[in-house]
């Protein structure tokens, strides 16, 4: 699975959260390279919360 391709899974909008926070798009995405995507779940719960519903899809 793709960062992209989890974004989407987590209904968040990939191209307006690279847009808006293009330094924390990168680290999420290197980290996210580097684990199984269930355990960056867990590591990154609170804010992927929070970025959804910044950048929430339509």
């Amino acid at each position: 699975m793709s960062f992209e391709d989890y974004l989407i899974t987590k209904k968040i909008d990939e191209h307006k959260f690279r847009q808006q926070e293009p330094g924390r798009f990168r680290e999420w995405k290197i980290e996210f390279e580097q684990l199984h995507p269930e355990s960056f779940t867990t590591r990154k719960k609170f804010l992927i919360n929070e970025v959804r519903r910044k950048y929430l899809l339509p």
